[in-house]
């Protein structure tokens, strides 16, 4: 068994289907339309076959985000390599993404760093 996307709910379908293209190497189908109930939505797909669904409808609830909460809290990229994890961190921080933590080695061994992305979710970018 394994997962085979995980989907998200976003305000900005496309700047989000951009920042993905451009920061993670995501590639996009041409996406999908409701046009009774105005639903949008895109999968972007990852080189190892991993997908991201990105969702918006019209009247989205949009509650404030904190990093202490219960439900799905991030999604961790796997970038290859600790160099890769700093230059993607970096970056990200040049282009105006709030870094959380790291590039760092944690208690667990991972070598991570923690940015928010335009959504204001947290992404984990990982060796």
């Amino acid at each position: 068994m394994k997962i085979d996307h995980v989907a998200m709910y976003v305000k900005d379908l496309e700047n989000t289907k951009s920042f993905f293209e451009k920061y993670f190497s995501a590639t996009s189908n041409d996406g999908y339309h409701n046009k009774n109930t105005n639903f949008r939505s895109y999968f972007l797909s990852f080189g190892n076959g991993s997908r991201l669904e990105i969702m918006n409808k019209p009247d989205m609830d949009d509650k404030e985000k904190s990093v202490a909460r219960t439900g799905f809290i991030h999604i961790a990229f796997s970038v290859g390599s600790k160099e890769k994890v700093d230059e993607l961190t970096s970056q990200l921080k040049a282009d105006g993404y709030e870094v959380l933590s790291g590039p760092r080695t944690t208690g667990d061994g991972y070598y991570e760093s923690c940015i928010v992305d335009l959504e204001n979710n947290q992404i984990e970018i990982t060796v």
